[in-house]
């Protein structure tokens, strides 16, 4: 009779222990899927501010030699991330292609100067740096016109703001109920116990000496669920990079490392500190309370 009332509490020990583990696995697999998104929405936006070129027209007096100079001078520049040149007779060339017909033939000389395209860092594409920029171009000798896109860079930085915002709020609002799931599903854990824990506590057992293993198996279940979503999350960034290769997903490792190593820390850390608040409680609680 004994073996099959342990047996029976074992059954219902992993029970327990198994609700908790899957409980934890989802509610991390929901923030991890939305930490990749968050990192990717990032990248995406970079993706499209290292689109954006400023150009600067040059004098026409300026020769090869000082064109030369001055673009190996602002390959140097933090802001730049490529630069090219293009000659006014290829640029003839390419604007002749555009609008169909010669029009040096019909103006009789090339009114297009010399230029070079700076492609920019994406830290450093918003109106307020860009205009520092130009200013700063526009004084160079050798400098003409400095010309960007400024309504573009204006509406390409209203519409980043404006989506990352929304993506850290859905963000910050899953993480909430990430954690009150995962310290219901510890405090539910611990709850079962309380009669064991006042009994050790009313037999002189320190309250560190009885909170530690609860911590400790607890951690240990959040490593489970940890490794659990983790596994599903890496499935489903395969099978997405297979399917919509264009989305780059398992291009950068460092992101991934820090989507997966913050599931890890979020899943140890909560189930460290609901433990430790759900033992509080209950070794504070008077015997007479342990059955409301």
């Amino acid at each position: 009779m004994s073996n099959s009332y342990d047996r029976y509490q074992k059954r219902r020990l992993h029970s327990s222990y198994f609700s908790v583990v899957l409980s934890i696995a989802l509610v991390l697999f929901v923030l991890g899927a939305l930490g990749l998104v968050v990192v990717k929405s990032t990248k995406i936006a970079n993706h499209f501010k290292s689109q954006i070129e400023i150009t600067l027209f040059l004098k026409d007096r300026v020769t090869s030699q000082q064109i030369a100079n001055l673009q190996k001078s602002l390959e140097t520049k933090k802001y730049t991330r490529a630069i090219s040149f293009t000659s006014k007779e290829v640029a003839a060339v390419q604007f002749s292609k555009d609008i169909g017909e010669d029009f040096l033939g019909f103006l009789g000389e090339n009114p297009l100067k010399n230029a070079l395209d700076i492609s920019l860092q994406p830290s450093f594409v918003t109106p307020q740096k860009l205009a520092e920029i130009q200013k700063t171009l526009i004084k160079n000798a050798y400098v003409d016109e400095v010309v960007y896109d400024a309504p573009l860079i204006e509406l390409l930085t209203a519409n980043v703001k404006r989506i990352s915002f929304w993506v850290l709020v859905v963000a910050g609002f899953f993480t909430l109920i990430a954690v009150i799931l995962i310290n219901s599903s510890i405090r539910l854990s611990v709850y079962s116990k309380r009669f064991t824990i006042k009994t050790m506590q009313m037999v002189g057992a320190t309250k560190r000496f009885i909170r530690i293993p609860f911590i400790w198996t607890s951690i240990k279940l959040g490593i489970a669920g940890a490794f659990l979503s983790s596994f599903a999350l890496a499935a489903v960034i395969y099978y997405i990079s297979e399917e919509i290769p264009a989305l780059e997903l398992l291009t950068d490792y460092k992101e991934l490392a820090l989507v997966f190593a913050g599931v890890f820390l979020i899943g140890i850390f909560v189930s460290w500190f609901s433990t430790f608040l759900a033992t509080q409680r209950f070794l504070n609680l008077k015997t007479d309370q342990l059955y409301s």
